[in-house]
């Protein structure tokens, strides 16, 4: 009887089994949209709005009339949510095979808009110091991330070509720009050289993510050229960042031209010298027995020493020295953190991923169509077209002699194109550094080199991004990709989603 009883027990059992689950039926969008309490769609919609209104009722509890229009805290509070907005408006405009728009031209477009819609430009009133602060902590945030960026086993390891990819056609834009805004748009050749170096660095923010696209299809590859392009890229930003830094320091300074070659150069020396201090200093504090405030404390000790250099360097009368002084800073404290290294960047990212909407949300409300001369325009376009060219020429004839076909070489010249966001971090400093010192003539100089940098990013960041993404499969030879290869050009994205 145990033993029936133990068969029927096992056939029901089975038959259990066998029974094919109960699929439970996803419910439809319609009954999802209205569901209570809300879902999906409706429901981050209302989480958004949520948090915006709680931010901004935070801000009115503790702030009172300058978190209402017209007051600062309003403005700031605006153009931040709708630089964001904008951002992300760009970022769901794809298309197939071809790399995502930034989203920083919704955040620049977003401000420019802002500043030349009638009625809202009355409402959204930003203090010219606000504005200067808070993209000079942007600043700080987006070189401290070019410092942490460089690796310093891929610089061992570069040919001589991407030396020359990285130092060749950075200075032949900065000279040919500084030339040709001396003669035609008559600035100082201090200016000139300013206005160069905005113009000679390349968007890592638009240049990495088309090139982890072509990489991952397999394009060029096997000569190494989105590697190459990646790497340069980096040290072709340092360069210009410094000989901004550079320029800077002489145009501010008084006396003869000798004294202030020196003076930039003691600049420089400076910027070196207290960078390596502070980041030997970092590289060892907070020490590795403190494991709770590890990764933190350097990410606080990193950011807090960074935004000191980029202001403290003007207090002190050194405004040339504070850039470089964060990317020293940052490179050598990035030798010495082993695993703590990557959680930094992570740190540092979510601070950028908070002031990028206020860089180039700032930046495009600083351009009023009001104050632009045709005649102006023109010049910038023609001053930005020419030195263009001439950064194209230079990168084909210094790729001429390394093993490269020709229409390797000529998409290698076209993707030294897109600019963005150093020229958004650096473009607005002479000008903030020119209203510090209550000169007019000066303000004019540093609008000019502004209205150029907004322009490049508006023009060469999507025609860049399109250029890639379209000449890659057509110049470039596609590999046999494997899967090894392939998880191999994932690590590299993750790698390189740590920097500028």
């Amino acid at each position: 009887m145990d033993g029936n009883a133990q068969t029927e027990e096992t056939a029901l059992l089975n038959s259990c089994a066998q029974k094919p689950p109960i699929e439970s039926k996803p419910p439809g969008k319609l009954r999802q949209m209205f569901a209570c309490p809300p879902q999906g769609l409706l429901a981050r919609m209302v989480t958004n709005a949520a948090t915006v209104a709680l931010v901004w009722a935070v801000a009115w509890s503790v702030a009172g009339s300058e978190c209402l229009p017209g007051g600062n805290l309003f403005g700031i509070l605006f153009l931040f949510f709708c630089a964001v907005i904008g951002g992300k408006i760009f970022g769901l405009i794809k298309f197939p095979n071809l790399p995502p728009l930034p989203p920083l031209l919704g955040m620049l477009l977003a401000g420019f808009l802002i500043r030349n819609t009638p009625v809202i430009s009355d409402l959204v009133q930003i203090n010219t110091k606000w504005s200067a602060a808070l993209r000079n902590i942007a600043l700080s945030i987006i070189l401290a991330r070019a410092g942490l960026g460089l690796d310093p086993q891929a610089l061992k390891k570069l040919k001589a070509v991407c030396f020359r990819l990285s130092f060749g056609p950075c200075i032949s834009e900065a000279c040919t720009a500084a030339v040709l805004a001396h003669f035609i748009m008559h600035l100082p050749w201090q200016w000139g050289f300013i206005l160069g170096f905005v113009l000679g660095a390349v968007s890592p923010a638009v240049v990495v993510p088309s090139m982890l696209i072509l990489q991952a299809g397999g394009y060029g590859v096997e000569k190494g050229i989105p590697t190459l392009l990646m790497a340069a890229g980096s040290i072709d930003d340092i360069l210009a960042i410094t000989g901004f830094n550079t320029c800077l320091g002489m145009a501010f300074s008084s006396g003869s031209t000798l004294y202030n070659v020196l003076r930039g150069l003691l600049e420089v020396g400076i910027g070196v010298a207290a960078g390596g201090l502070l980041g030997f200093f970092i590289r060892y504090f907070p020490s590795k027995d403190q494991v709770k405030m590890n990764s933190p404390g350097k990410s606080y000790f990193l950011l807090g020493l960074s935004m000191f250099a980029v202001f403290g360097s003007v207090h002190f009368g050194f405004p040339g020295s504070g850039g470089l002084c964060t990317l020293v800073l940052a490179f050598l404290a990035g030798l010495g953190w082993s695993g703590e290294k990557v959680a930094v960047e992570g740190i540092v990212a979510v601070a950028w991923d908070i002031f990028q909407p206020f860089l180039f949300g700032l930046i495009g409300a600083e351009i009023s169509v009001a104050s632009l001369r045709p005649e102006t325009v023109g010049l910038c376009v023609g001053t930005l077209g020419i030195a263009l060219i001439v950064r194209v020429i230079a990168t084909f004839l210094l790729v001429s002699f390394a093993g490269f076909n020709l229409k390797e070489k000529i998409f290698i010249s076209l993707a030294w194109i897109p600019k963005a966001t150093v020229q958004a971090a650096i473009g607005s400093l002479a000008l903030d550094t020119a209203r510090n010192e209550q000169d007019e003539k000066l303000e004019k100089y540093g609008m000019d080199v502004l209205t150029v940098a907004f322009l490049a990013i508006l023009i060469t960041a999507p025609v860049g991004a399109l250029v890639i993404g379209l000449a890659g499969p057509r110049l470039l030879h596609k590999a046999e990709t494997s899967c090894g290869e392939i998880k191999e050009g994932e690590g590299e994205k993750s790698e390189r989603s740590g920097q500028v």
